[in-house]
């Protein structure tokens, strides 16, 4: 079994519009509130740079990545890469994460993943904390 084989994926449905929720994921003063605390620096024009900076257990990192899709209000794509993972800064250790959105009615249905897990164990680590970031985002948005 290879890394592609070991996607991470996290569902919810939010009772708000899809714009309002990508407004939510894009506004610069408010991923600190997803993003685990973190600083996110980006112009989220495709080829550009992202940037997370922040703290984890008491060390400090800053996260690297690209944007490679930006269509709003239904797809962001980009690579993430984290030096605390402690594997190399080489393309082949970088993950995709896709943030898909598809309005019904009322709610939107957010859908995240990521590709390029090491393994299922890896995973499944990450799928727990994009749930809770998306439960950030679901109490971000809907309680606004």
């Amino acid at each position: 079994m290879t890394s592609e084989d070991h996607l991470a994926t996290a569902e919810i449905s939010i009772s708000a519009s899809g714009q309002r929720i990508w407004d939510a994921l894009t506004d610069p003063d408010r991923l600190p509130e997803l993003w685990f605390g973190a600083v996110v620096r980006t112009s989220w024009e495709p080829g550009s740079p992202i940037t997370w900076d922040g703290e984890w257990n008491g060390a400090r990192y800053q996260d690297t990545g690209e944007i490679l899709a930006f269509d709003p209000p239904r797809l962001l794509r980009l690579t993430h890469f984290s030096p605390l993972s402690g594997a190399p800064d080489l393309p082949e250790n970088h993950h995709t994460l896709e943030f898909a959105l598809s309005e019904d009615g009322p709610t939107t249905r957010v859908t995240l993943s990521q590709s390029n897990n090491a393994s299922a164990e890896a995973a499944r680590h990450s799928q727990g904390m994009w749930e809770q970031m998306l439960q950030a985002l679901k109490r971000t948005v809907e309680t606004a």
